[in-house]
């Protein structure tokens, strides 16, 4: 089991002047990350943080995200992720349950990082905003260049810990602890007997990768991570506070880069429709997509598009790593942890039963949520000696290991008795051709409890749309009435606005 910081120092030492890092005119070798990182994570200590010190990690995506994560490690401290779009409530409400002692942040984020982090260490990155350092906070190059280049005097270990908050898209984010060393061998996929033997795979494999998903998410941040351990380029896209699919394709042609990753239909389809306007010349082998289930048609669409792209739609979460992987449109296959847990989560279910379950991951799991008790024991389970992650969703496993998702328990709308689970309707809709996105929650009802309603981004008439539905759906899953928005709210992270949603209809 490896520890970020060990691994990313042997790396370094064997391709020193390979591109570690690149974003627009900025190129970044091993050797100067590792450097670098050193300076930031010794600038960390001397400021007298470590174990168990938590660092908040407040950017947009750029090279000083994956260095500043780095560094942490380095310095035995914990960071986490903070996600940028939250109003000063929320960052209060993180910070709050978090308490970072440093916090690294775009200097767009200043005026709110004065008032929710006022005894913390603040390092701030310069921007376009051009906001200035608030008083007694550092400038992130000149306290690099300050610091010393030498190793931080401390020795990380697999044991040391990292924060990946949830999104908060059903409630307030949690904070999910990971051992870096579980992290590493479970969802970044980082498993080779030994070292060395990690090593030459890096010198051998020349792969550039672009997280095209923001990183302050564990989609976009732990493909980064996977690709960077294993000795790839980490390629920054140009535009990094919004999805921007042309300025995306001309950085995945100008680079070359070989995989990228993206959330769903909501990246997917404006990637298709500027691919269709023009072409361009792409390496990519492959092209991921977690946190959002991508709909069959787009597959379709994007491989061929991109001759010889291989499209890899992984289900997962925070709390459990990859959970199922489907190739090219195909059905979902279980991972060699992947189980299906019994409703009251005391028993796993045979595959090829017909009850509906708790989809769960046993191996390398979080240690719990951050300061909760409750919702650890609720969400982590031991069965016969085996803990298993329950991050939520509803499956059946068939007996030939491919997995029947329902969806999102908190997503569950219940209507006259029938359980309907949001993202099998959403997927059906998002198939109707003329339909940008859908979204579909419940709304009460005198007479089914709670209704079916889509919120939709479309001009396909009514009819036409439940029609489409009733070709894939039982009857009582379809949805009693469509309301229309100009465009589909979504997070950042592609994954639906439900709140949002819910005050639409």
């Amino acid at each position: 089991m490896f520890d970020l910081a060990t691994l990313h120092e042997a790396l370094a030492a064997a391709v020193p002047d390979r591109d570690c890092l690149v974003w627009r005119d900025r190129r970044l070798s091993w050797r100067q990350v590792h450097e670098r990182t050193n300076r930031l994570g010794n600038l960390l200590h001397g400021h007298g943080l470590g174990v168990p010190d938590r660092v908040a990690v407040y950017l947009h995506n750029g090279p000083e995200y994956l260095e500043t994560l780095l560094a942490a490690h380095k310095a035995r401290t914990v960071p986490f992720n903070v996600n940028y779009r939250y109003t000063e409530h929320e960052l209060a409400y993180l910070f709050a349950d978090a308490k970072p002692r440093a916090v690294v942040y775009h200097a767009t984020f200043a005026p709110l990082v004065e008032k929710a982090a006022k005894d913390a260490l603040l390092i701030q990155v310069p921007d376009e905003s051009g906001n200035p350092p608030p008083a007694g906070a550092l400038d992130y190059e000149e306290a690099i260049a300050a610091a010393a280049p030498d190793p931080v005097p401390v020795r990380p270990t697999p044991d040391d810990l990292h924060i990946m908050y949830t999104g908060g898209t059903t409630g307030m984010p949690k904070g999910v602890l990971w051992r870096i060393g579980d992290l590493l061998d479970g969802p970044l996929g980082v498993r080779f007997p030994s070292l060395d033997a990690l090593v030459a795979h890096a010198v051998a494999a020349r792969r550039k990768v672009l997280p095209a998903a923001p990183l302050m998410h564990g989609t976009g941040l732990w493909f980064s991570l996977s690709g960077w351990c294993l000795g790839s380029t980490v390629v920054i896209a140009d535009q990094v506070d919004r999805f921007d699919p042309a300025g995306l394709l001309t950085t995945l042609e100008r680079e070359q880069v070989t995989g990228t990753i993206i959330v769903g239909d909501a990246f997917a389809r404006p990637l298709a429709e500027e691919l269709e306007r023009r072409p361009y010349r792409l390496a990519l082998g492959m092209i991921g997509t977690s946190g959002a289930m991508l709909g069959d048609g787009l597959a379709a669409r994007l491989a061929e598009l991109i001759p010889g792209v291989r499209i890899v739609d992984t289900l997962g979460s925070s709390e459990s790593g990859n959970s199922a992987v489907r190739l090219d449109g195909g059905p979902f296959v279980a991972g060699p942890d992947t189980v299906v847990l019994s409703a009251d989560k005391t028993r796993r279910l045979e595959p090829g039963g017909e009850e509906i379950g708790w989809l769960a991951r046993g191996g390398p799991i979080p240690l719990g949520y951050l300061g909760d008790p409750e919702k650890t024991a609720d969400t982590f389970v031991e069965i016969a000696g085996e803990r298993y992650a329950i991050p939520g969703d509803r499956a059946r496993l068939r007996a030939d290991g491919t997995v029947e998702l329902y969806g999102r328990e908190a997503t569950v709308i219940n209507t006259a008795g029938e359980k309907v689970y949001a993202e099998e309707v959403e997927v059906a809709l998002r198939e109707v051709p003329g339909v940008v996105d859908a979204v579909v929650v419940g709304r009460p009802s005198e007479r089914w409890g709670q209704e079916v309603v889509a919120v939709v981004q479309s001009d396909v008439p009514d009819e036409v749309l439940r029609a489409a539905c009733a070709e894939r759906l039982a009857r009582f899953k379809l949805p009693k009435a469509f309301v229309r928005v100009p465009h589909v709210r979504r997070h950042p992270n592609g994954k639906a606005d439900y709140a949002w949603a819910r005050e639409v209809i």
